[in-house]
């Protein structure tokens, strides 16, 4: 799973096409819930719907895969759809352009062999790989190995060359493939009364229109896609918006698992209905498959599933011929996928509890040092304890101050603010002191004002670390 070098001279098919309006529905794995789910409802309801799908064969040919593994593997990716809205809808969403043959939704979801857990891992669209070699669908023109971009896997070669390149990448054997139109998921979210998300921060995207104030909103279908499909809220870009459409998919598994629909055959059979529509599938994936997966899958529940994106080394890594592109972390991301391969959980299982400010950088991403700024001998000690305990990352070795505070002081480099907000919220009535160049860990000075530590959650945004989908959704 190496990234390749960079070209020096770059195959002709690797010039990258007209940027066009980047998508990102992304709810790919949520449609996958809704139709595993909905398996539950009954023989007649799901061989209907399996005669709705449309099917597609991304295995045929493929030689020198991995091995299979415990479990099963989906590769889920979003597509386009945008032309089957009306005017109105596109002018209101601010979704003109044309439509592309691309994918902008890239996801390998692993359900494992006791269908208690499934574990969705994203891949950023622009990720730097190597193609294989492949033959155009429309053309039949052959094509050597070449380096590109991921999403690019689908333009030149289809669904088949797309599980290719995943599984060259992953060493993951994908047993099934869903292809979802995500303007289908837009009615889908209506037609399930809408889904509840919150903000810990204003989120604004002039690109998508996307307005959304500080606190909890339930979103209708065209504003879960501005949600999901934002990528300038923040500096993380396609990164950041890759977390969000985790926390939305989270939270529309807690809306279908609690809200009712599977105990609503009316309802879950419009939902289904609307939502098959624009879903492409393997052929092995039919109706006694979604049958047996939706009776093992009854208990679901947003704990049984966990998040994660492949870690980046560099998310602006130039190659010449294809531009700006994504480098994995290789290291990370084998150990990643090497988890999955062994059907082990990607996430450390947290308790859950009622209380907790929600934050929206997880607290085990975030590394303290602790110093004491008073003449209490053990306060710093005390501190470091509590803040471990709380999640964060402390040295666990906290040292005296170089000089005494009135109040407990938080020192941080401006490059890492929002990790700063977040442990000033577990640190209430804490000064934010912005020390520039001091780098990405926290220094906290504890004054005679520390008490104890506010138990914070995770609410928005997810790092390398891996979490389970109750402790990313609104609470």
């Amino acid at each position: 799973m190496t990234a390749p070098a960079p070209p020096t001279q770059p195959h002709p098919r690797t010039v990258p096409p007209p940027r066009r309006p980047r998508w990102g529905v992304r709810l790919a794995m949520a449609g996958a819930a809704l139709l595993l789910a909905g398996a539950g409802a009954g023989h007649a309801m799901v061989t209907g719907l399996d005669t709705a799908i449309g099917r597609v064969d991304p295995f045929a040919g493929l030689n020198d895969r991995p091995r299979g593994t415990e479990g099963l593997n989906f590769l889920v990716v979003g597509t386009d759809g945008r032309e089957r809205l009306d005017p109105a809808t596109r002018r209101k969403y601010h979704l003109g352009g044309a439509p592309c043959r691309c994918t902008d939704t890239i996801m390998v979801v692993h359900l494992s062999a006791d269908r208690d857990r499934a574990s969705i891992v994203s891949i950023p669209r622009d990720s730097y790989v190597q193609l294989p070699e492949h033959t155009d669908p429309a053309t039949g023109e052959q094509f050597p190995a070449h380096p590109g971009k991921i999403n690019a896997a689908y333009a030149q070669g289809g669904p088949r060359l797309t599980v290719r390149t995943v599984e060259q990448m992953t060493g993951i054997h994908i047993d099934h493939y869903l292809e979802v139109d995500f303007t289908s998921f837009m009615r889908t979210v209506d037609a399930l009364g809408g889904v509840k998300i919150c903000a810990v921060r204003p989120m604004r995207d002039s690109y998508t229109g996307l307005d959304l104030p500080v606190g909890t909103r339930r979103l209708n279908g065209g504003e879960a896609l501005q949600y999901v499909r934002s990528r300038h809220v923040d500096g993380a870009a396609d990164l950041g918006r890759m977390r969000r459409q985790q926390h939305f998919m989270a939270a529309l598994v807690q809306r279908v698992t609690s809200g009712g629909v599977l105990m609503n055959p009316v309802l879950l059979n419009k939902v289904a209905g609307t939502l098959v529509g624009s879903v492409r599938a393997d052929r092995g994936l039919g109706a006694d498959e979604l049958m047996d997966l939706g009776r093992a899958m009854r208990g679901f529940s947003p704990a049984s599933s966990e998040f994660v994106s492949v870690p980046v080394a560099d998310a602006g890594y130039r190659v010449p011929g294809l531009g700006s592109t994504v480098r994995w972390d290789t290291a990370k991301a084998t150990k990643i996928f090497r988890t999955l391969r062994a059907d082990r959980p990607l996430a450390v299982r947290h308790r859950r509890g009622g209380r907790g400010k929600p934050v929206d950088v997880a607290p085990q991403r975030i590394r303290v040092q602790v110093e004491n700024g008073t003449d209490r001998a053990g306060l710093g000690t005390r501190a470091d304890t509590a803040l471990r305990k709380a999640g964060f990352v402390t040295s666990g070795a906290p040292v005296t101050a170089a000089a005494p505070v009135r109040r407990t002081v938080i020192g941080y480099d401006p490059g890492w603010d929002r990790s700063a907000r977040a442990l000033a919220t577990a640190l209430p009535g804490a000064e934010l002191r912005p020390v520039y160049g001091q780098g990405p860990v926290m220094r906290v000075t504890v004054g005679p004002d520390f008490r104890s530590v506010q138990r914070v959650r995770v609410a928005g945004a997810l790092d390398d670390a891996a979490l389970t989908g109750d402790h990313i959704m609104c609470r």
